[in-house]
């Protein structure tokens, strides 16, 4: 569990530095910014765990979340400039970032014993709730809601994930694998430029 937590950590870090750019983009002062950074980096996860009935949230008992939270807004702040430019490289940290978010997410839904089904939408919740209640915040048609195949990933993550756990594959395998598919079906699905079709 020590690689998905610092690698947890990492996720929070990057979608901080991705709701503060939205945030920055929107002309918001740094109050608002950093409530923006930091509602994207832990909203997924807080509300997985509201709707598991776990507690406590981990981010109200580990204050490195929230350091990881405060650098991210304060990295966007001081080198924005630079970090824009680095928007290919954050597309991947995020991507890494909902791969990591959904094994999580479903390894805390496994706590409390549901449905493989079930913790599989836990999995995607802890992904990309956050980045949804970003995007409304800041006035955006959410991610998932257009359409990039991005929630679609981390259901097929999940999936795989379970198929692979009933072969009993080594727990730490799994994980890796399973983050893989979503970063590759979301790269892929960039690249290629493969979308869901619109309802017309």
């Amino acid at each position: 569990m020590d690689l998905l937590y610092y690698l947890d950590l990492i996720g929070t870090f990057v979608f901080a530095i991705s709701g503060t750019i939205s945030a920055a983009e929107k002309k918001l002062d740094l109050f608002g910014a950093s409530v923006i950074g930091f509602i994207t980096a832990v909203g997924g996860g807080t509300v997985r765990d509201l709707l598991l009935d776990l507690h406590p949230i981990t981010w109200l008992i580990d204050m490195y979340y929230i350091w990881a939270i405060v650098l991210g807004v304060l990295s966007t702040f001081l080198f924005r400039r630079y970090i824009v430019k680095l928007r290919r490289t954050l597309f991947i940290f995020d991507t890494i970032g909902i791969g990591v978010f959904t094994v999580l997410g479903i390894q805390k839904a496994l706590l409390v014993d549901i449905l493989p089904v079930f913790a599989i939408i836990m999995g995607m919740v802890s992904a990309t709730v956050g980045g949804v209640i970003r995007d409304i915040l800041c006035n955006e048609i959410p991610l998932i809601f257009r359409k990039e195949i991005y929630a679609t990933a981390c259901l097929a993550g999940g999936a795989i994930f379970f198929i692979l756990n009933s072969f009993n594959l080594d727990l730490n395998l799994n994980y890796i694998i399973s983050i893989l598919v979503i970063i590759g079906i979301r790269t892929v699905s960039i690249k290629m430029r493969l979308s869901m079709p619109n309802i017309k």
